[in-house]
């Protein structure tokens, strides 16, 4: 999976398309992410003794990478990431400027 955790990235298709956010964590075998702010769904919560009230709680659900692309650091536009190997170290790049990501 070529985003990882801190990456910038924005998102290109469904309901948050045009946002941008950072990513908190990964999950590489179901090739999603979890960002914060984006992919927000509603969960009704049961009554508890941490949730006396209950109710309806706004909760972060992952999003599919396909649908994310990196924002460069350098030239701050978005674009796919590629990789280069330079004495034996694999390192990834922006594809628009070719800088390291």
């Amino acid at each position: 999976m070529k985003i990882r955790k801190g990456d910038k990235i924005i998102v290109i298709s469904g309901k948050d398309a045009g946002r941008q956010g950072t990513v908190d964590r990964t999950y590489p075998k179901q090739q999603k992410i979890l960002v914060t702010g984006i992919n927000i769904a509603k969960k009704h919560i049961k009554k508890s003794e941490q949730t006396p009230q209950g109710g309806v709680a706004d909760v972060p659900r992952s999003i599919q990478v396909s649908n994310v692309l990196l924002v460069c650091p350098k030239c701050k536009k978005h674009s796919t990431v590629g990789y280069k190997v330079e004495k034996g170290k694999k390192t990834r790049i922006c594809n628009k400027c070719k800088s390291k990501v």
